[in-house]
């Protein structure tokens, strides 16, 4: 798809108040692909003040006609489902098999499963002499990150538009182009003008001023805890909702009883996935003593694997990012087994698929997000050891449990302290919540979960 010079701002494309251009790189290859406009504070005001104005009529559209806008998006983004892939490969550098398989199949499937729940939810039920109802919001700030460009997008504008709030995108300034191809898709599906707006532009200048912005009633943002805790306390004073879905340093529990190589090569390909850029990546690995060895050799012949298969990092200050954590894992005491520091190739922002052995849980690389392909493998001492370490981080968004009977993987799960935890292997679901405990966020994406947040509540007593 060809870039647009303009912002998607209540129903047309429009030019950017400011000159200012963002180039969108290719990280295979570090060859310019495209220009977006950055955008600034008043290209902000000006799409927050569409949203606004556009609230009041698509508020009051019933949520069939809400549902049938979605179900035409849907349908709209399965035809161009080959187009999508190309343009996250070409910006965000993922391969495209992967690209055809999650960056464009996913929020498909999640803009279907909320076409068919703005159809189906509840929105008012009857308690004792009152009526309680559930209404939109209002204007909601999304502002979204370059590792899933499109579902992140997807699963923000989806619930808003199907709860009857009105939206403005920030999308990441690496991966703007995928963005703009989805408000062409939401203008031919028919929504409303002002009700899904688009700015593109630089975290610092547009994003922030879409966090301050006093129209906004609700900000909904992705990405780092440190930027997520900037916009949390912007959004607490103006005492605005907010939903955060923030870092991870998930724990892939291999309890003793587990069929060890199925859960060794299952996790190596969870944390070498989309390159790393996973903030539910389970990229702790922990492991009995005695099965220890045996999981670090399944690592590593699982590990060299993916060196061919295996796509860019997002940008060069990501790959310098990465490889600046595995020096300082080597550092720290862990061995590499796989990969290692140095960059793999001359062009292109690749970093090998590394594994560190013999980490422990003091060590950076098993306590901060390093958002790449490194996988830090832990050994525990027993059950109470394995669950001491994999709560020891700030973080909780996910999680996995291995063992030989599924009541022993759950009853351990139940004592994680995360928002998802995946059993023996258990399949991604579009309808479950999606968000994480202590510093890994507020709220919860995907299914019902996700709509909630995009709601608020009123009684009437009769």
């Amino acid at each position: 798809m060809k870039a647009h010079d303009g912002m998607y701002i209540d129903g047309a494309w429009r030019p950017a108040a400011g000159r200012d251009v963002i180039d969108v790189v290719n990280p295979a290859d570090e060859q310019v692909v495209g220009r977006v406009p950055a955008g600034t504070a008043a290209d902000v005001d000006t799409a927050v003040r569409a949203a606004r104005a556009a609230l009041p009529a698509w508020a009051a559209t019933p949520p069939a006609e809400r549902a049938a806008r979605l179900s035409a998006l849907r349908d709209l983004l399965d035809a161009r489902r080959d187009e999508i892939a190309e343009t996250v490969t070409a910006e965000l550098g993922a391969p495209l098999k992967f690209s055809q398989a999650v960056h464009a199949a996913v929020p498909i499937a999640v803009a279907g499963s909320y076409a068919e729940l703005a159809a189906t939810y509840a929105f008012e039920e009857k308690v004792g002499n009152s009526t309680v109802y559930q209404e939109p919001v209002g204007v909601v700030g999304a502002i979204t990150p370059w590792n899933y460009p499109l579902h992140q997008i997807v699963a923000k504008v989806a619930p808003a538009l199907a709860a009857g709030c009105t939206v403005v995108v920030k999308p990441a300034e690496d991966t703007p182009l995928v963005a703009q191809l989805f408000a062409e898709a939401v203008h031919e599906a028919g929504v409303p003008a002002g009700v899904f707006n688009l700015v593109t532009g630089r975290g610092p200048v547009a994003g922030q001023a879409l966090a301050e912005h006093p129209g906004v009633d609700l900000v909904s943002f992705t990405g780092s805890t440190a930027v997520g805790r900037r916009i949390g306390a912007v959004a607490g004073a103006a005492i605005k909702k907010v939903a955060l879905e923030l870092g991870g340093k998930s724990a892939n529990v291999i309890l003793p009883s587990a069929d060890l190589a199925t859960a060794v090569n299952v996790g190596v390909a969870n944390v070498m996935s989309n390159s790393g850029q996973t903030c539910s990546a389970w990229t702790r690995m922990l492991v009995h003593r005695d099965q220890y060895d045996e999981a670090v050799r399944l690592a590593t012949a699982a590990a060299a694997k993916y060196g061919e298969r295996i796509g860019p990092v997002v940008n060069a200050k990501q790959q310098e990012r990465v490889l600046g954590y595995i020096e300082k894992g080597v550092v720290e005491g862990a061995r590499v087994v796989a990969g290692g520091p140095e960059a793999p190739r001359e062009l292109g922002y690749y970093v090998s698929p590394t594994v560190l052995a013999d980490v422990t849980p003091d060590m950076t690389v098993a306590q901060e997000e390093i958002f790449g392909p490194v996988l830090s493998i832990l050994r525990y001492e027993d059950e109470e050891d394995a669950l001491r370490i994999a709560n020891g981080t700030v973080y909780g968004l996910a999680g996995a449990v291995w063992a030989g009977e599924e009541a022993e993987a759950v009853a351990f799960a139940r004592r994680m302290d995360t928002g998802q935890v995946d059993i023996n292997g258990g399949r991604f679901n579009p309808l479950a919540p999606f968000g994480g405990y202590k510093q890994s966020g507020v709220g919860r994406e995907l299914g019902a979960h996700g709509l909630a947040e995009y709601l608020q509540t009123k009684s009437l007593q009769f």
